[in-house]
């Protein structure tokens, strides 16, 4: 796990090695899994530890350090950003949200076979998630990575953030025109842009950022609307 180590240092991170050690079994049951769950594409040994670990850690360049917090990772898949959060930032409270059930039964086994506790796995859509009142605006962090297209991701994440969290989506390349697109979205779901972070880490040079959006007001209940819309007909 050299280059995940190097890399976090760059994040002001110093990996611990039962961190170290919780990352190397990361790594194997994901690629163990992934010989029969579709879980990445990303399989070599580097390339994990940079553009799945160390990109999902870069989190700390927009919110800083996240024990304590309660966090939801929507769209979890293989566990990513949040599982490298909570193995960092151990006292994170954590969701993962995930719609596939092969991916649901890996979640399962990775978080007993990592000893994790506080964390959350359920199995379903964020269109209706969004509308259950155990998780509708409960979190202080949304966590997106590899979701969808900005004004989408605005009516699936906002609803689940608390008033005072904040929305946090990895992007790549010029999302200028995908910011400008989701300012009715982020304002009719009660949030407000706050600012996109550029991520400068060894490995990770390729025009990555966070956008940060924060939670003002609450969201109208009538959003998130029905599973499928917000990806179809983004709200304009």
């Amino acid at each position: 796990m050299e280059a995940l180590e190097s890399g976090a240092r760059g994040l002001g991170l110093a990996l611990t090695g039962q961190q170290l050690e919780q990352f190397e079994l990361y790594y194997h049951e994901l690629v163990d899994w992934n010989r029969k769950v579709n879980l990445t594409a990303i399989t070599e040994y580097k390339d994990v530890q940079v553009r799945h670990f160390l990109d999902s850690l870069t989190m700390v360049l927009a919110v800083g350090p996240a024990d304590g917090l309660q966090a939801i990772d929507i769209g979890t898949g293989a566990g990513l950003p949040g599982i490298p959060l909570k193995i960092v930032f151990p006292v994170l409270r954590l969701t993962l949200l995930e719609a596939t059930a092969k991916k649901i039964k890996f979640l399962e086994h990775l978080a007993l076979r990592l000893s994790l506790n506080n964390v959350e796995i359920v199995s379903g859509r964020a269109e209706e998630l969004g509308h259950d009142q155990r998780y509708r605006e409960r979190f202080d962090l949304v966590l997106c990575r590899a979701v969808a297209a900005l004004p989408a991701l605005v009516e699936l994440g906002l609803p689940f953030s608390a008033v005072g969290g904040r929305l946090v989506a990895w992007k790549k390349g010029d999302i200028s025109q995908e910011i400008e697109a989701s300012r009715k979205a982020i304002d009719l779901l009660g949030g407000s842009f706050n600012r996109t972070v550029p991520v400068d880490i060894e490995g990770l040079r390729d025009d990555r950022c966070l956008v940060v959006i924060e939670k003002v007001g609450a969201t109208q209940p009538n959003y998130p609307r029905r599973p499928g819309v917000p990806a179809r007909r983004p709200i304009r």
